[in-house]
């Protein structure tokens, strides 16, 4: 008996769903996704497995890199407080607009003297232009100055002690690390945070 031939018919498959799918999902990462803020002094911090995390508030980052230091402080209303009781200190008069624009950049690392000329730029050309650091020498130690009155701020806003974490470069010479613990014990701060990099643990 002859066998009976089913004609053969070309299978095609309707990507139409697939592809609404595909592009509602990159829609959605795209809407979520956080984009990274550009650091002020990027530094290539030291290898660690500790997963804690730096609190979301009540925190001052010191970066500490190719020879500079650089100075950050969480919340608006605290940088603001804090802006102002340096101005009092050295003399240098912000306006009001300037204190809401320097409430919203990142890190600095310029005296104060020349922090209006900083705040008056687009974030972009801060991050391009060649920031000296914030002076730490003992004939003008602005930075122990701005941790000062950044605690002050802190307690004055948020009623709370501030918390520092110290961000330093994987690189950077032992005593500028120091350097900047001294400042910190000066103030009676012997707890602070050392900012690393996650490392897979060693098996």
């Amino acid at each position: 008996m002859a066998k009976i031939k089913m004609k053969k018919k070309s299978t095609s498959t309707d990507m139409t769903a697939m592809c609404d799918v595909a592009f509602l999902l990159l829609t959605f990462f795209i809407l979520t996704a956080t984009a990274k803020v550009p650091e002020a002094l990027p530094v290539d911090t030291p290898a660690s497995t500790v997963q804690t995390k730096l609190p979301e508030s009540d925190l001052a980052t010191i970066t500490i890199g190719k020879g500079k230091v650089f100075f950050d402080l969480k919340g608006r209303e605290v940088r603001k407080r804090a802006l102002q009781l340096m101005g009092d200190k050295y003399g240098v008069t912000f306006t009001q607009e300037e204190m809401d624009k320097f409430a919203l950049m990142e890190g600095f690392g310029v005296p104060i003297q020349s922090l209006s000329q900083i705040i008056a730029m687009k974030s972009a050309d801060r991050n391009k232009a060649e920031q000296p650091g914030v002076p730490k020498d003992s004939l003008d130690n602005q930075l122990k100055e701005w941790i000062y009155n950044s605690r002050i701020a802190n307690i004055e806003t948020n009623d709370k002690e501030l918390q520092i974490a110290i961000k330093g470069d994987a690189k950077e010479e032992y005593p500028a690390i120091k350097k900047v613990m001294d400042i910190l014990q000066d103030q009676k701060i012997n707890s602070f945070s050392l900012v690393t990099g996650l490392r897979g643990k060693d098996f």
